[in-house]
């Protein structure tokens, strides 16, 4: 995606969206319109639209955001956070560098044990 694409994108996107791509903010909890979507299908990078999680990863965590227990490989980028006074796990889109949520070694033990946690507003659900 070339910059004036990219930066023309960003304008469409909501201002929440807009927040937390290109601003690191957290979409509040439980207020996101996949937390409990169940559909089959892909989400994609709502700034890029590279395809980053499969719905057959997402799962239950309770925490108020959409969980996968895997990306896509290649499809994100995994940088240490250390603001707010916590050590954290990044997760940023690996074709545009939008920020989507953290990743955290919580997450169901039969796959991966970890946990994607996804702002909804950084997604994009294409249904099969």
């Amino acid at each position: 995606m070339n910059k004036a694409k990219k930066e023309q994108r960003i304008t469409e996107l909501s201002e929440i969206a807009r927040e937390v791509t290109q601003n690191k903010a957290t979409e509040p909890p439980f207020t996101g319109k996949y937390v409990n979507e169940h559909s089959d299908g892909s989400y994609h990078c709502v700034v890029c639209g590279q395809k980053l999680f499969e719905a057959g990863t997402k799962f239950e965590s309770g925490t108020g955001w959409p969980s996968f227990d895997q990306a896509i490989p290649g499809s994100t980028k995994l940088i240490e956070d250390n603001s707010a006074n916590m050590q954290r796990t990044e997760v940023v889109c690996s074709n545009c560098g939008a920020h989507l949520g953290h990743m955290f070694e919580d997450g169901p033990k039969e796959t991966t044990g970890q946990r994607f946690c996804i702002n909804s507003c950084a997604l994009d659900l294409h249904k099969k």
